[in-house]
């Protein structure tokens, strides 16, 4: 109660400012009426959308489901609440110039009575502010209809002095965050699981996090799901909304029933799930492994055993793990003795918003992992996040589009 109090204050805060802009803007119009009609609107439609969004959270909690307007209002209220921001910061830029400006006309004026202390806004800077968050208004707007099912490919080749020779060229699809309990439109997704299909690589992995909370959610999925196919196999690992932890249960039973039966979507869908464990992947008599663990993460539940996976492997061999919280590599696994060459994530989703531009990456998930998404290599191992196939909550993805990661393994030279 206290958070949401804090919430409200701040979002009224807020909305009074960003309306001081909005009032610049309607005086400019000769029919008051329309003036006023606007100004209201905007509070009807704000608040409303929050409104909605507090009794779709309530319930939820009651039945593990949100209604198609809760979602909308969702969208609505994240779409605003960030257009909101970059109007209000052109508007405060205006108000320190207004205060500069103020101040130096009150203290260089001979009658200090005659001067205002603080200027009018000008229209111009209202407009500016209109023009500059319409920017993030309509790129929300395409984020909520069409970006979230912008599937994008990402290429990489990644170079190992202990690959074994016969492995050179070998491809890896991966795939996480699927949270299938978040999906829409069935023919969209469709598209995605057959870009991933078409990549036709040697082995293909899914890194946790198949629903939002309950296993039910991925079973009109199951048969899409399961046309993906790979010459060396399909193998699974868990994320931390596939232990039902995100919502009541009314006992533990059930709770253990739901993730009991989540292990066996995995299977109908043809992935082989691994649980704290390792497999072999041989190739014309030589060796690679591929090891799984149950979801680590700081601050998201520790129950992976990396110690049990590397059971029976050295240092020399050459090991992937799956692994669905980057976290768990920054804690763990960069610098374990038994030597792990590549760790796959997920988890980030990259906020599902950002700026991906050549040499320019940012997104707020920065502030909670400095590492998001993409590769990065410390000790000579090295760490790829997906930045995820699906969504969850906002239902939208601005700037960080889904993603069918191709890794690509070579020998160094």
């Amino acid at each position: 109660m206290f958070f949401f109090f804090i919430l409200i204050i701040v979002l009224i805060l807020l909305d009074v400012y960003a309306l001081q802009g909005i009032k610049v803007l309607t005086t400019s119009l000769n029919n008051s009426s329309w003036a006023l009609f606007i100004q209201y609107s905007y509070w009807f439609i704000t608040w409303g959308s929050f409104i909605i969004l507090l009794y779709g959270m309530y319930q939820f909690r009651q039945t593990h489901s949100m209604s198609a307007i809760s979602k909308w209002a969702l969208n609505m209220f994240v779409t605003l609440f960030v257009t909101k921001i970059f109007f209000i910061i052109i508007l405060f830029s205006e108000d320190l110039f207004r205060l500069i400006q103020g101040t130096v006309s009150q203290f260089s004026s001979t009658n200090h009575s005659d001067s205002p202390f603080l200027p009018s806004r000008r229209l111009f800077f209202s407009q500016v502010a209109l023009g500059i968050a319409s920017v993030p208004f309509v790129a929300f707007l395409y984020g909520v209809t069409k970006g979230k099912y912008n599937y994008k490919v990402h290429r990489q080749i990644l170079y190992f002095d202990n690959l074994p020779e016969t492995f050179e060229g070998f491809t890896i699809t991966q795939i996480s965050d699927i949270h299938s309990g978040s999906f829409d439109d069935i023919e969209s997704v469709k598209k995605g699981v057959e870009l991933a299909k078409g990549q036709q690589s040697d082995l293909f992995v899914f890194t946790g996090d198949l629903v939002n909370n309950v296993a039910t959610e991925i079973e009109p999925y199951l048969d899409l799901f399961s046309k993906i196919e790979a010459p060396h196999g399909k193998y699974s690992i868990l994320g931390n909304h596939d232990y039902g932890d995100y919502i009541s249960w009314p006992n533990d039973a059930e709770k253990v029933a739901n993730l009991n039966l989540l292990k066996k979507q995995h299977s109908k869908m043809g992935f082989s799930l691994l649980l704290d464990e390792h497999i072999t992947i041989e190739k014309n008599g030589e060796k690679i492994y591929l090891l799984g663990v149950e979801n680590w993460g700081v601050g998201f539940g520790k129950r992976g055993n990396l110690e049990k996976s590397l059971n029976g492997l050295n240092a020399t061999d050459f090991k992937i793990l799956l692994s669905h919280d980057p976290s768990h590599w920054e804690q763990e696994v960069k610098q374990h003795p038994n030597k792990i060459n590549l760790t796959l994530s997920g988890h980030t989703h990259g906020a599902q918003m950002g700026v991906e531009i050549p040499g320019f990456k940012w997104s707020p998930v920065q502030f909670r992992y400095a590492h998001w998404a993409g590769l990065k290599t410390e000790f000579e191992r090295s760490i790829y996040i997906n930045r995820g196939f699906g969504f969850l909550a906002f239902a939208g993805r601005v700037g960080i589009w889904p993603e069918i990661t191709v890794l690509e393994l070579r020998r160094t030279v």
